[in-house]
């Protein structure tokens, strides 16, 4: 069984066949993928699953803190199952491919002082860009 579907069964999560179907499809490393992807995959397991199901199932996951939804500037948004491992995000800005990242050290403790201007900064979220392989 897969570590979303594991989660998901821990927190009591009714699984039917439609819920069950995204959360397979959205297992894995490195899996960020949109709405619509996520419906195309969905549907060649299960033909009657609807694009609102998906939208919908979406949804709840990410209000379960068990999804997390990513977005990048001037694409769809992406859902991403990795949401108990914190890492950062590496964006193509050719093709808007997506990949989880782990940089060494805290994002936190490299923003100054001075620059918090009286904030209690709880989280750091960055966003790499450049060009991958396929599209440099």
């Amino acid at each position: 069984m897969s570590d979303l579907l594991q989660r998901l069964r821990g927190c009591g999560w009714r699984m039917t066949s439609q819920r069950r179907v995204v959360a397979e499809v959205l297992d894995g490393e490195h899996v960020h993928l949109t709405a619509d992807e996520v419906h195309l995959r969905a549907a060649e397991r299960l033909p009657e699953i609807s694009r609102a199901t998906v939208y919908n199932t979406l949804g709840e996951l990410v209000a379960l803190g068990e999804v997390l939804e990513v977005s990048t500037v001037g694409r769809a948004k992406r859902y991403d199952p990795n949401a108990h491992r914190p890492h950062q995000h590496l964006v193509c800005s050719g093709c808007g491919a997506v990949r989880d990242v782990h940089p060494v050290g805290n994002a936190l403790d490299d923003l100054p002082e001075a620059e918090r201007f009286g904030f209690t900064v709880g989280l750091a979220e960055i966003t790499y860009r450049g060009m991958c392989p396929d599209c440099a």
